[in-house]
């Protein structure tokens, strides 16, 4: 399983990598990245930001206030240096199961235009199978709940089977569509994950 510094680490080396941002702006970009769930508070941020610096992933310098913005202070914007764009590249690369998990998939695929085919396809297919095995355990959960008698219980495992259905359906989708022509296609397709709800 991927730390979760090494997700934000990815969240931010993938930022940088489209063009330097200060503080406030990297912060409301990774937390568009990361999802409504997971919001990044600043005491996250920025030591995962000094660490970064000490590591010579990414660089920082300080902007002059800009014009008419009266006594605002100096911003500091962070930009990413050929060290960091290798390491964005080297996490990038990995297609293996800590890419398939919840707390990185979302990340992972917000990058996927800079990942090739077949690594998106195995990243892909490797979240379908966890979830497709999820299915049947939360599928069996039911049965038993049902059973029970239990209103409330059932209802929320019956959320999670339908939550997890739709996203195995919409990764199929995606599948199909890189061993199509390489472009996801329906409505919501390029943000999809960003719509379900992991269970």
């Amino acid at each position: 399983m991927a730390r979760r510094g090494e997700t934000l680490e990815l969240a931010v080396l993938g930022l940088l990598h489209e063009s330097p941002m200060h503080g406030y702006e990297l912060r409301k970009q990774v937390n568009g990245v990361l999802g409504w769930s997971r919001l990044l508070s600043y005491g996250s941020l920025y030591p995962a930001l000094k660490k970064m610096l000490r590591a010579g992933w990414i660089a920082e310098h300080v902007a002059a206030p800009e014009p008419g913005a009266g006594g605002r202070r100096q911003r500091i914007v962070y930009e990413l240096t050929p060290a960091g764009d290798a390491e964005f590249q080297r996490l990038m690369a990995d297609v293996g199961p800590s890419a398939w998990e919840d707390d990185t998939f979302d990340v992972r695929f917000a990058f996927f235009s800079r990942t090739d085919m077949e690594a998106r396809l195995r990243i892909l297919e490797g979240r379908r199978s966890r979830l497709q095995e999820r299915l049947e355990r939360v599928q069996r959960q039911l049965e038993r709940t049902q059973r029970q008698v239990d209103r409330y219980a059932t209802e929320l495992q019956r959320h999670g089977v339908e939550s997890v259905e739709r996203e195995v359906r919409w990764l199929s989708e995606l599948i199909n569509a890189e061993r199509g022509d390489g472009r996801p296609t329906g409505p919501g397709a390029a943000s999809g994950s960003q719509d379900v709800q992991h269970q």
